[in-house]
């Protein structure tokens, strides 16, 4: 039946093709486990999520730029307050680069506290001599390799919220107990990041901030403001898991609209935005704002039907569309999609995502990125939209704030030879916090032309 004559309920998602989702060996304990979540607090507010949809409205218009980063999967282990920490600071860093150098408010959105599921190209993986059931992210089996950690399990979406609800409580902590305030912005630099070149041109900056309050407080403009002392950061996840997401769908008292409280912002992914599909019905009747990520083989009228499904009130700040088109690709197949949607007044937030089309498998085995490949999409992204007239409005990046040796190149030229020597991703290779760094200087430069 097509979507258009069937009428929106959290549940109705149920009558389309759900791609990606886990086959779950026990169909009562599900129930059991969907139950409890139905029943536990959201994670996050309707109003937090409205806030987030008026700022990113700001980044349709160009008076306002999207700053989305975090882990490709986001493992239970790595649920610690130093973990979290690195991974707030760099976005913090990335953020305030962008926001004194670049000369544009900065809207700070990360993958995080939630990103626990995963799509996979197979349902398969060999992993030496074993085809196993693939690691599909730590809220639906373990990345261990025996066929018992690749079960399927219902209590993991359990221990899934409970996660994201600790993430977000430390979260809520660093941004509003002072960690976050402008007067640290020197703190923030890391020790490994501090000696690099990047680090040097972010300490120069650093000092200018620091200047700048200081000749604030000098003159008597109040520097205790929210604005100084504390951030805001908004959470986002893929919207993989349906039965999750279902469970913490609620209705905002307020309005009686329908929001999705695990995150303030969800996106579908390039394997799951079928516009008859049900990640698509899902999240067409929640109100948060929605991206949406678009491969280089999209074809146009389809994303244009996404488009009428997702936003088909043309709201500001509900529509951002995620561009991975790689960096071979982007010059050839960026024009069209922006000409076709700028001829029809389409309000979209256009973000880039340099890194999922420009992976590519080292000599040693490793799953790697070549950090001039992400520039180059980058570089293009921006130079495209000025020659369409339309707004680079976003970027979206894999990143951690820890020392990891995943991409190779950047200021420290990671070559492939380094990639053993601190190579933890679960999943997929990210800029560790200089290579970020770094990425955010080139990105204050294009937004400053």
């Amino acid at each position: 039946m097509p979507m258009k004559d069937i009428s929106w309920t959290k549940t109705s998602w149920r009558q389309f093709p759900a791609h990606q989702q886990p086959t779950w060996p026990n169909e009562a304990a599900v129930q059991k486990v969907l139950a409890e979540l139905s029943h536990l607090p959201p994670l996050v507010f309707a109003g937090e999520i409205r806030s987030l949809k008026a700022l990113l409205a700001k980044a349709v218009t160009g008076d306002a730029f999207l700053l989305q980063g975090g882990d490709c999967s986001e493992n239970f282990s790595q649920v610690t307050a130093p973990k979290i920490r690195e991974a707030l600071r760099v976005l913090l860093q990335m953020a305030i680069t962008l926001t004194y150098a670049g000369g544009v408010p900065v809207i700070k959105v990360g993958r995080i506290a939630g990103q626990f599921a995963k799509p996979r190209s197979s349902d398969t993986e060999q992993v030496g001599d074993l085809v196993l059931p693939s690691y599909r992210g730590d809220m639906v089996n373990r990345a261990d390799p025996t066929m018992e950690s690749r079960i399927p399990n219902p209590k993991r979406m359990l221990k899934g919220y409970n996660m994201a609800a600790s993430t977000l409580n430390l979260l809520r902590a660093f941004t509003r107990g002072g960690f976050a305030a402008l007067h640290r912005v020197q703190a923030w630099n890391q020790e490994f990041v501090s000696q690099s070149p990047m680090g040097r041109s972010y300490e120069r900056l650093a000092k200018q901030v620091d200047q700048a309050i200081r000749f604030m407080e000098t003159i008597g403009i109040p520097v205790d403001s929210p604005q100084i002392t504390q951030a805001q950061l908004y959470t986002s996840h893929e919207a993989l898991l349906l039965e999750y997401e279902e469970s913490l769908t609620r209705i905002d008292s307020t309005t009686g609209d329908w929001y999705d409280c695990s995150a303030h912002m969800l996106w579908i992914g390039e394997r799951t935005r079928q516009a008859d599909g049900a990640h698509v019905h899902f999240l067409s009747g929640v109100l948060n704002p929605i991206g949406v990520k678009i491969g280089p083989s999209y074809d146009l009228d389809e994303i244009k039907r996404l488009a009428d499904l997702l936003n088909p009130d043309n709201e500001p700040g509900r529509l951002t569309f995620i561009t991975r088109l790689g960096k071979d690709a982007i010059e050839k197949v960026l024009p069209p999609l922006l000409r076709e949607m700028k001829k029809e007044g389409r309000n979209i937030v256009w973000s880039c995502d340099p890194m999922h089309a420009n992976t590519i498998t080292a000599a040693s085995g490793h799953k790697t990125r070549k950090f001039n490949d992400i520039l180059s999409e980058l570089t293009s992204f921006f130079e495209t939209h000025w020659a369409e007239g339309t707004v680079p409005g976003g970027v979206h990046f894999e990143l951690t704030g820890e020392n990891v040796t995943e991409c190779v190149g950047g200021a420290r030229d990671i070559v492939d030879d380094d990639l053993n020597l601190n190579y933890q991703t679960s999943c997929d290779p990210r800029l560790n916090a200089e290579q970020s760094l770094e990425v955010a200087f080139q990105i204050a430069e294009m937004i400053r032309s």
